[in-house]
């Protein structure tokens, strides 16, 4: 399909060179978003693209080699015409994107999700988006698309905020002659100066030698005192308005006007009501000025609800210990109670593997309590289970580490009990040199889902023979993994073996 006419649209690409951000050098503050970007969406590549009428050009990037591409190559050009998101979970199954060249060859891009990013007047001017090098047919969920959207607005603060400081300097350099054109500009520049809802000020540094001591407060927008809880700060030095104020802050700011260099981090504050600022610092003006301009954010009741979270967190954790331990010695109690009541019974096959069962559900609830009963590995639980009725050698076990959630863990614990009951008492295992394979995989369906995969082959053992009685153990093996019933048996003279599928969200879920 053709790239889309908006595009070519005089307006827009009047509103983006008027930004004056096209082929200007990397900054830490977008930098700085495309890494979070990748974090919160996980994917390898993000971009901050910026799409004129011939290419795009990244102004930042994380895992993409090109700075450029041409407009052919885009699908940032696409999501200038969307209201919201653009996500294509599938960039070869998409008719915008099939034969895209970066889809086609090199590096084969199968995922995307872009967020316009649009000026005050709606002009998108380009995406922050996200890429992966396989398809993810879920897209994103809620709280990634919401970062993400959140993050295409930051970059656009980041934007219009250095095109307002950009044009306030020239406006300062041309001053003595340009005194009209100055004051629309400074207007201008008050319009968004006052318009931003997060807290800004330009600080003039002082001081000792070189080590900056105190800093005074040039200029403070409206959201300032809602911010700090500083009142009528304008003109004042800030070691008079907060003398135990910290020395980072001082340390920071002063590196900032001597290097030049952004500086982005977060820090707590005491002396302003115990606050934590989300912060970015950058150099303002003519270095002989020492002038500071402070973006920041309150991000106080944001690091109290994650503490109150890691209480909580820390509250389950020591709750799930108990209860796992306590079970554990329930466990115990079942086990010897059940010793005591069934001793007189004659019969002792079915109090075996009664006894047996117990034990096995015992067994992964070890595996599980090493993990506050959240997931085990699956190599972990055929590992105990096994080695628990078996001399591990006979075994041979192969598959990568996957999570198993609790019930998954029970479920296939009974299940491998069960098998290697039936291949001691008449398969691989009741002879010698008989031995068992167990393998485990995920594998990707048509419809793109994921299914976990468990087989187990028996070798070198007597010729399998289907039983003609179906009691609990046949039942139990004929449900499956998490009682899919997704099994297939196979009872040939080279010995049993038998496959069981079942869809890996079942198998993770708690």
């Amino acid at each position: 399909m053709s790239i889309p006419e908006y595009v070519q649209n005089k307006t827009r690409l009047a509103a983006l060179d008027d930004f004056a951000v096209l082929d200007t050098p990397p900054e830490q503050g977008f930098d700085d978003i495309v890494s979070l970007a990748c974090l919160i969406c996980e994917t390898p590549v993000a971009l901050v693209s910026l799409v004129s009428g011939t290419r795009q050009w990244f102004k930042a990037k994380v895992g993409f080699e090109p700075c450029e591409t041409d407009l052919d190559s885009s699908v940032c050009a696409y999501a200038l015409v969307e209201s919201d998101l653009l996500v294509i979970p599938d960039l070869t199954q998409d008719p915008r994107t099939h034969k895209n060249p970066l889809v086609t060859g090199s590096p084969h891009i199968r995922f995307y999700a872009g967020a316009p990013l649009r000026d005050e007047a709606g002009n998108a001017l380009g995406s922050l988006c996200v890429i992966d090098n396989k398809p993810r047919p879920e897209g994103l969920n809620e709280q990634q698309a919401e970062g993400l959207r959140n993050l295409a607005r930051q970059v656009m603060t980041q934007l219009e905020l250095k095109r307002a400081i950009n044009a306030r300097n020239e406006a300062i350099t041309r001053q003595n002659d340009l005194d009209i054109q100055k004051r629309l500009t400074e207007n201008q520049y008050r319009t968004l100066f006052d318009a931003i809802e997060d807290g800004f000020c330009i600080v003039e540094m002082k001081f000792d030698g070189e080590l900056a001591v105190d800093y005074r407060f040039i200029e403070i927008n409206p959201a300032f005192a809602d911010q700090t809880g500083l009142v009528d700060a304008h003109g004042k030095w800030m070691r008079d308005l907060a003398p135990n104020h910290e020395e980072h802050w001082f340390e920071i700011y002063g590196r900032v006007a001597l290097t030049g260099e952004t500086a982005r981090f977060e820090h707590f504050a005491n002396e302003l009501e115990q606050r934590w600022f989300d912060v970015q610092a950058f150099r303002v003006g003519d270095p002989s000025e020492l002038r500071v301009g402070i973006l920041f954010t309150d991000n106080s009741e944001r690091k109290a609800v994650a503490q109150l979270k890691a209480n909580a967190d820390e509250a389950q954790k020591v709750l799930n210990h108990e209860l796992s331990h306590r079970m554990k010695n329930t466990f115990a109690m079942i086990q010897a109670i059940a010793a005591q009541t069934l001793r007189p019974i004659p019969d002792r096959e079915p109090v075996d593997a009664f006894m047996q069962r117990l034990h096995a559900l015992s067994t992964a609830h070890d595996v599980l309590l090493q993990q506050n009963w959240a997931e085990a590995k699956i190599g972990d639980v055929v590992s105990a289970v096994l080695g628990a009725l078996v001399d591990p050698s006979r075994f041979r076990l192969d598959g990568p580490s996957v999570d198993l959630g609790a019930r998954a863990t029970l479920s296939i614990s009974l299940l491998l009990h069960e098998l290697a009951t039936n291949a001691l008492k008449y398969g691989a295992l009741s002879v010698a040199e008989g031995s068992v394979c167990v393998r485990w995989g995920v594998e990707r369906q048509e419809d793109g889902a994921d299914e976990l995969v468990l087989s187990w082959d028996e070798e070198n053992g007597p010729p399998a023979v289907e039983p003609t009685s179906k009691g609990f153990g046949s039942k139990l093996i004929k449900m499956g993994l998490v009682g899919t019933g997704q099994v297939r048996l196979s009872y040939a003279p080279s010995g049993f073996s038998a496959e069981f599928k079942a869809p890996l969200v079942q198998v993770q879920a708690a």
